[in-house]
């Protein structure tokens, strides 16, 4: 083997077997996968194309669990194709997330082929999951643009929109709760002119964005809007309880305590358990124990605000910004299933 200077490498996972261990990394050249066994010391590094050259490589090992072997899928530049079996990165797309997401991914029989959608998808998600600008993107996902381009053009189709719609048609209609999420707007994302249209309100913090949701039982959304961030949280429930199914239970905190969401939903058939405001004069109907359960929207926020994009708005746009949100409830969505 013809050795050539060595090449720092950026590891992105290891793969602990019985007797070796498999460092999988890139570098400047491309896509490589690197080996090294217990016995030795020496790293080799292979191109996926065949070739082979030495590579230095810094990473700290764990002690192995070889009843539990780690795996690892490669995300390459070049194709997507299982190497270990398992995911490299937290925000990446398994093995069984990307069987689940792929059908309702866009058809485009006719023209170019597109870029391979799998390493597309696990580009956006880096920039959901880190909250890096799009320009910040790895080598390994292919240029920025690519991602970019792709994200907002099937956002303007509504595919997140629909897979969204997909996924919670599965929902646990029995018990449904709603309620709000406050988000700061980053400057980056406050340099636009009429802010007003763009779903971002001014308030003692500045430009803040409030983000309106209704999950199921389990705390998966089921259906996402986006409100300036003064607004009152009834202002879009109306929007986000037109689909109620008739028997069900609504769950949601004092700020709802309103006459016509509880009409609305005795027309809709079924049952508004909300807390009565302390001014409210005539009893309503409430049960403290079957509203404890309502802390699973408050986990549905914790959950997508683990994503940077999510949790501070650098987006101008407001679509861009509903269309992150929908990305991490896909995200939700997916680890459920």
């Amino acid at each position: 083997m013809s050795q050539t200077p060595n090449t720092a490498v950026a590891v992105i996972g290891i793969d602990i077997g019985k007797n070796s261990f498999h460092v999988v990394g890139h570098d400047a050249r491309g896509a490589i996968v690197l080996r090294q066994r217990w016995s030795r010391g020496q790293v080799e590094a292979q191109d996926l194309s065949g070739g082979r050259r030495v590579a230095d490589v810094r990473f700290d090992l764990k002690a192995p669990n070889h009843r539990q072997p780690k795996g690892c899928v490669w995300p390459g530049a070049h194709d997507s194709t299982r190497i270990f079996g398992a995911q490299i990165m937290r925000y990446e797309l398994a093995d069984c997330e990307w069987v689940a997401i792929k059908p309702m991914l866009p058809n485009k029989p006719r023209g170019v082929p597109r870029v391979n959608d799998r390493r597309v998808l696990n580009g956006i998600f880096w920039v959901l999951r880190s909250g890096a600008p799009w320009r910040d993107l790895p080598e390994a996902f292919g240029p920025y643009t690519t991602c970019y381009n792709r994200f907002v053009r099937w956002r303007r189709a509504g595919v997140w929109g629909r897979i969204i719609d997909a996924l919670a048609a599965a929902h646990d209609a029995a018990v449904q709760m709603i309620d709000t999420s406050i988000v700061r707007v980053h400057q980056h994302g406050a340099c636009i002119t009429r802010n007003q249209r763009q779903a971002m309100g001014r308030s003692r913090g500045g430009l803040t964005s409030k983000i309106h949701a209704v999950v199921d039982s389990k705390g998966l959304p089921v259906r996402l809007a986006l409100s300036p961030g003064e607004a009152h949280d009834v202002r879009l429930a109306g929007k986000l309880l037109s689909r109620l199914k008739s028997g069900s239970m609504l769950l949601a905190d004092r700020g709802y305590d309103a006459d016509w969401i509880r009409e609305l939903a005795m027309k809709k058939g079924a049952w508004a358990n909300i807390p009565p405001k302390s001014n409210r004069s005539d009893p309503i109907c409430f049960s403290p124990y079957l509203y404890r359960a309502r802390n699973q929207v408050e986990r549905f926020f914790n959950r997508i605000k683990q994503c940077r994009r999510v949790a501070t708005r650098y987006d101008r746009l407001a679509a861009n910004y509903l269309a992150f949100v929908q990305l991490a409830s896909i995200r939700v969505w997916l680890a459920a299933r």
